[in-house]
């Protein structure tokens, strides 16, 4: 009616120029699997998973293997280990079992997660590394004082 033509062709352009990939809940993939853009996950994958932008990672989704991406969202099971350059979310009822790496990383209350968080070390990197490494030995010599003071 009121600019049905020009909402239309709007939301054509914007999915044309979009790359949106979607695996639905059906689906099995066993193997290597390389996207350009946002990717949306809801069946089974086991293997290497590898996207520049997005990766949703639904509810009923179950991945066994790595992953890595720009952004990484998860509401579902994996097992293996997650790279992200921006960030990684994982809403209730993720689990997760498996390292992380990135520079952001959220949880929410209700997810199951065991493994190690690394957030990257790029602010050492602005810092002189021995000034860094003799903070960590004044720390650890502060701590075995005050046990000592504790024990006598």
């Amino acid at each position: 009616m009121w600019g049905d033509k020009d909402e239309k062709k709007k939301r054509d352009t914007i999915f044309e120029e979009d790359h949106y990939t979607f695996l639905g809940r059906g689906v099995n993939f066993k193997g290597k699997a390389n996207f350009d853009g946002t990717v949306r996950i809801d069946g089974h994958f086991e293997g290497e998973l590898t996207t520049k932008d997005t990766l949703i990672i639904g509810e009923h989704a179950v991945i066994k293997g790595s992953i890595s991406g720009g952004v990484i969202v998860s509401g579902g099971k994996v097992e293996g280990n997650i790279v992200a350059s921006k960030k990684v979310q994982l809403l209730k009822p993720a689990v997760l079992i498996g390292d992380v790496h990135s520079p952001s990383f959220s949880m929410e209350e209700g997810v199951l997660f065991q493994g190690v968080c690394d957030m990257g070390i790029s602010q050492l990197d602005e810092l002189n590394t021995s000034d860094a490494m003799e903070n960590v030995h004044d720390l650890n010599a502060h701590r075995d004082h005050k046990l000592r003071s504790q024990e006598a």
